[in-house]
């Protein structure tokens, strides 16, 4: 009887998993493939077989468990779709990223909010698609206990508040600073591509030429286009002094000539 029970639980849970993805790797050669595409917790669903829960894929502990196989010469590729979730599991997986040698680059395929926008802090280079979202916020928690309790509960999320700022900080190198994080946090922001491109926190918005290449292009362009009016306008002052060199010289020939031929005709 329990071994039909637990068969079933076990079917059921399987088909919940298949209607939508929460987490997937792939690996192509020496290019990783992460998809996070659900909320950030140690903890997955319930196993009727061990009555224990299973470890989350999308747990630090998982993640660790894939790291581990990416070379140092190797490429990660994140792709990101979550509202965020555990601080603990997401700063330990930030760390894990940012900790590994390889090249790593992040991309906001839906949204990337709360703790899953930290987490993208730790690649290399960071994208978000046209219509993407990412909402930056202060942490919250559940607590309950005496006044002291609540106010060390609350101390603690200072601190935590502190850190996150700093992070993003410092990953933005100076691009923004800390006073701005706290204000964009403080209002629990929604950033589009165009506002986390100016906050500092992705380098490319997907299928746009970024900002810094564009100006590069145009400067180039520029550069160009002055090169070429000065190789002009030399050009035409040397035709116009090479003629005015040419021209007398013809008519003291030509009158020399004719009065070479009149010397014979008297």
């Amino acid at each position: 009887m329990w071994k039909m029970q637990r068969k079933m639980w076990k079917e059921v849970r399987m088909m919940g998993k298949i209607g939508g993805i929460c987490y997937a790797y792939q690996k192509v050669g020496t290019v990783h493939k992460l998809y996070l595409y659900d909320e950030v917790k140690a903890k997955g669903d319930f196993n009727w077989e061990t009555y224990k829960y299973d470890d989350s894929e999308t747990s630090a502990k998982h993640f660790q468990e894939i790291l581990e196989q990416v070379g140092d010469g190797d490429t990660i590729e994140l792709y990101i779709n979550s509202d965020g979730g555990s601080v603990k599991e997401g700063t330990a997986i930030f760390t894990q990223l940012k900790r590994c040698k390889a090249y790593k680059t992040g991309y906001v395929d839906g949204v990337a909010n709360s703790i899953a926008a930290t987490i993208l802090q730790a690649c290399d280079h960071r994208v978000m698609g046209e219509g993407t979202g990412m909402i930056l916020h202060n942490m919250w928690t559940v607590a309950v206990g005496s006044a002291d309790d609540l106010r060390n509960e609350a101390d603690k999320l200072d601190a935590w508040m502190k850190a996150s700022r700093a992070l993003f900080v410092q990953r933005c190198e100076g691009k923004v600073t800390e006073e701005k994080i706290k204000e964009v946090m403080d209002k629990e922001t929604l950033l589009g591509p165009d506002d986390a491109l100016e906050l500092g926190v992705i380098d490319e918005i997907a299928g746009r030429t970024s900002i810094a290449v564009d100006e590069a292009m145009q400067s180039t362009k520029k550069i160009n286009e002055m090169k070429d009016k000065i190789k002009q306008s030399n050009f035409a002052d040397q035709l116009k002094e090479f003629e005015e060199l040419v021209k007398p010289e013809e008519q003291e020939d030509d009158v020399s000539m004719e009065t070479f031929f009149n010397m014979f005709s008297l």
